[in-house]
């Protein structure tokens, strides 16, 4: 309880420095390293995941603290579906678990759960608790997080051209009228505007399948931490680096500002 009270102190001192008006209205977040935490333990890698809820928990409530608007969690990728069974029944499960404990959290906060990804593909059980979660937190109006899971970039694609291609045979759609703002509109993600910045944890520098259309001009932020450990101060650290670049979406820094 007194390093959490000295954690959360370091994190409000730190909070302070930022510029306000420069918050992301959306991070998005690959959380990895959840494995390698629990290995150097000498544990089971479901010890990791287990460990890693906090992590989860510390980052949104340092995002609602700071006004981010959205903030998208890369839970489960489709091809973490070849992992070993046991450590997939293991994930769903405190997928089911994990919902349960926060919802009151979420609702007290007024934070909003939506998904994206190919959910039908989960348990009946976790599809069911996550279906019912993001029920009852439809009405809320604070911060929404999204959980990307069963998910990936490239299968999102795939169902966007899919769906576009039979409007087009439909006769619903013109060839001609194909824009990226069409295809924006037949992502899992219509309603969720792009992130602004994505943090990955670990150490690894890459984006793994995870909002291939949207990321176009994220901001990308690496850190050598393990997902477990990440904690309101790292969210802080990801912000003031990001306040820090000029962002010019193709134009050059003259024209800026």
């Amino acid at each position: 309880m007194y390093l959490q009270k000295i954690r959360s102190t370091g994190f409000y001192a730190m909070k302070e420095s930022l510029d306000k008006t420069k918050i992301p209205q959306h991070i998005a977040v690959i959380m990895d390293g959840n494995g390698r935490w629990a290995q150097q333990k000498g544990a089971m890698r479901i010890f990791g995941h287990k460990n890693a809820v906090t992590a989860v928990r510390e980052c949104v409530e340092g995002c609602a603290e700071l006004g981010v608007k959205f903030l998208t969690l890369y839970a489960f990728s489709t091809e973490n579906w070849a992992r070993p069974k046991d450590e997939v029944d293991a994930l769903m499960e405190l997928l089911v678990e994990t919902i349960a404990k926060e919802v009151p959290t979420m609702m007290k906060n007024n934070i909003r759960l939506l998904s994206i990804g190919d959910v039908n593909t989960l348990p009946k059980k976790a599809h069911n608790k996550l279906k019912e979660a993001i029920e009852l937190t439809k009405a809320n109006s604070g911060m929404t997080v999204v959980l990307a899971i069963s998910y990936s970039g490239r299968w999102e694609i795939r169902e966007a051209v899919q769906s576009i291609v039979e409007k087009v045979v439909n006769k619903e759609l013109k060839i001609e009228e194909i824009t990226q703002e069409v295809i924006a509109a037949n992502l899992n993600t219509k309603n969720i505007p792009d992130p602004e910045l994505l943090i990955r944890t670990s150490g690894e520098l890459r984006i793994s399948n995870f909002l291939l259309w949207q990321l176009a001009y994220t901001e990308l932020y690496f850190t050598e931490v393990l997902w477990p450990d990440f904690r309101k101060e790292h969210l802080v650290q990801a912000i003031s680096d990001y306040q820090k670049r000029e962002r010019r979406f193709g134009l050059t820094g003259a024209q800026v500002k």
